[in-house]
């Protein structure tokens, strides 16, 4: 047992950290190579982000094992490359004949019809997605600066953001789940990509259980939960498999390659439905 965990305290570190960047990097090269980000969710680069920027701040209040603070830096480096690339080759909307690449949860579909106020990280023009951004780094600066100074209160909205931002990132399974439920099928889902996810998550909660190093429980808790999210997915891929969908996806869809959230790969199968490519990238902890 001593074994195993010494061997998980040296490898987990080393795979959380460069994880993403060697996942992600060939997604980018890809969109830069093709001069087209159609069928990549919007949504990736937005949570992933947002949940990055809140672990950065979530450190100084818990002092997590620095591993998951470098890992966040790279995850706000190679995403926020991955951004620009995508919308600065972003096809033109559906009405010029384009294929918009739109996120998971557009406007028009989503969750239960839902739609987003303000049309948010939806916008044609990429400068509201940087100013975005932006305003967020500021905001949380700002906060951090003013509240530093007071221990009570600090450690309060320390544990706050760190649970907010863990939180995010740990929903990213979850389009993946409803998209093999509402059609029924894991087509376009490689074997091989959820295997190495499931055997992420494993090396991630063993590492997270045994660790000596300081691993705060909502970097647990959010694991369990992606975990468990993974397991179901292996659960649909057991049931469903390769076989058609029984819901034909680009029904009542005005876009023409069908549902973006399930993008091209849906379709030829170089990814998964959501977009993710390798265990712990999207959903990273």
């Amino acid at each position: 047992m001593h074994f195993f965990t010494t061997l998980a305290g040296y490898a987990a570190p080393v795979f959380l950290i460069t994880s993403p960047i060697l996942s992600y990097s060939d997604q980018a090269i890809s969109m830069h190579r093709s001069k087209s980000s159609a069928g990549f969710s919007l949504d990736i680069p937005l949570i992933m982000l947002v949940a990055s920027i809140f672990r950065v701040f979530y450190y100084p209040g818990a002092k997590f094992d620095t591993a998951l603070l470098i890992q966040s830096f790279c995850n706000i480096f190679i995403q926020i490359i991955l951004l620009k690339i995508a919308l600065d080759h972003r096809p033109p909307p559906s009405s010029k004949g384009g294929d918009a690449a739109l996120p998971f949860a557009g406007a028009q579909d989503g969750f239960g019809g839902f739609q987003r106020p303000y049309n948010f990280w939806q916008w044609r023009s990429p400068k509201p997605y940087w100013q975005f951004l932006l305003s967020l780094f500021i905001s949380l600066t700002i906060l951090e600066l003013l509240l530093a100074p007071f221990e009570s209160v600090y450690s309060g909205y320390s544990a706050l953001i760190g649970y907010i931002g863990l939180s995010v990132e740990a929903t990213l399974p979850l389009p993946q789940l409803v998209a093999n439920a509402r059609s029924r099928s894991c087509k376009g889902f490689r074997f091989s990509v959820l295997a190495s996810w499931l055997v992420g998550d494993a090396m991630k909660m063993f590492w997270f259980f045994t660790s000596t190093s300081a691993i705060p429980w909502a970097f647990k808790l959010c694991g369990i939960f992606q975990a468990a999210c993974d397991l179901m997915i292996g659960i649909q891929y057991w049931m469903y498999g390769d076989q058609q969908p029984t819901i034909k996806t680009q029904q009542a869809w005005p876009y023409s390659g069908g549902k973006p959230h399930l993008g091209s790969s849906y379709n030829n199968g170089r990814q998964t439905p959501t977009g993710r490519r390798a265990p712990l990238v999207e959903k990273t902890i």
